[in-house]
This record gives structure tokens, sequence and C-alpha cells, in this order.
């Protein structure tokens, strides 16, 4: 499975990009805007975590994908859309390394995982979260679509602090329509 945007292919991971994995998850700025990845990211987490993703997909509970640049297949994140236990509800969860930071890539695959959900995957809402200390992706799930639904005190756990999470979420009525949200 595949999905190509103006500037992104978004692919199945493979093992073969584990080394860049390590390198871009393995910043510590990048760790600290996410629940799953830990730091240090030592040497076999992310053939771990590739292969955890793989066995998840065959189980039918996510679909994961590598967000490369279609101009010369460069890795630079992972974007993956997980099935709730409630049918036809699904959250989507994203990284981008360090030096794709704040160049609309995050957004780009963000809204394509969307539709690509609601479309091909027939999903009814769609649903994410980020720790409030990280702005930038609020902003990222907004652009891609997804509606503002409060703040959640803990229990999110990172570091050994208490997290503030910010909800957003959209279903498939919301995003298909999207002059009904626009107004």
């Amino acid at each position: 499975m595949t999905i190509n945007t103006p500037r992104l292919t978004l692919r199945p991971m493979i093992l073969a990009d584990a080394p860049d994995i390590q390198r871009l998850a393995g910043d510590k700025d990048v760790a600290s805007t996410t629940l799953n990845i830990e730091h240090p990211y030592e040497d076999g987490m992310a053939k771990k975590w590739i292969t955890s993703c793989q066995n998840m997909s065959d189980a039918g509970e996510l679909v994961n994908f590598a967000i490369t640049l279609t101009a010369d297949g460069s890795f630079l994140g992972a974007i993956g859309i997980h099935f709730q236990e409630t049918k036809g509800h699904a959250e989507i969860g994203y990284w981008v390394g360090k030096p794709y930071w704040n160049l609309g890539y995050a957004t780009e695959a963000a809204k394509a995982v969307v539709k690509f959900g609601f479309n091909q995957l027939s999903q009814e809402r769609i649903h994410a979260a980020h720790f409030t200390r990280n702005p930038a992706s609020g902003h990222v799930l907004q652009h891609a679509g997804m509606l503002y639904e409060g703040s959640q005190q803990g229990p999110t756990i990172k570091w050994g602090v208490m997290e503030q999470l910010e909800l957003y979420g959209v279903s498939r009525e919301q995003f298909l329509e999207p002059e009904l949200t626009s107004v």
C-alpha cells in the first residue's frame, strides 16, 4: 500500500529504514514530542519497532507508513493509523525527523492518511492527540482537517512527567464535507 502526495511517498516500512529511523527518532527533541519513542534510542530498537509494526499490520490492528520524499526517496518520518476497539474508529500517530520540521511534511502526510482512512479503510471517525507543550502538532492536525475537541490532563506519562493532551477528531462526514467545517 502506497500513498502519493505532491511531495511525499508514504510506503510500507522496511528493515532497511532502520538506520534512518534510529538517526531521526534518536534525536531527543523528536523523542520528547511522542509518547512511544524512547531516548536514548539504542541499537536494535528501530528494527524491533519495524517488526512490531509489521506484526500489528498483519494482525489487522495498524497500517503504518514510512514518510519519504518523492524527489529522492529520503526517509523523513513515520505515520500510522491504529484501529480502535470501537469498529470504524482509528487513531493516527506520526513523527518527523527534526531536519524536516516546519516544512509542511507532517501536515501533508497526516491529511493523506486521514483521507486514506475514510476512503480506503472505511473508518467513521479518526482522532489524534498531542502533548500541550507541542502546539506545532496541533497545527498539523487542524490543517489535516481535524477539529479540536478539548484537553485532558493525564494519565499520560512521558519521562516521569504527567502530560496534558490536546484532543482532535473528525468524522467521515465532517472530513468529506469541508464546506461545513470552514464556516
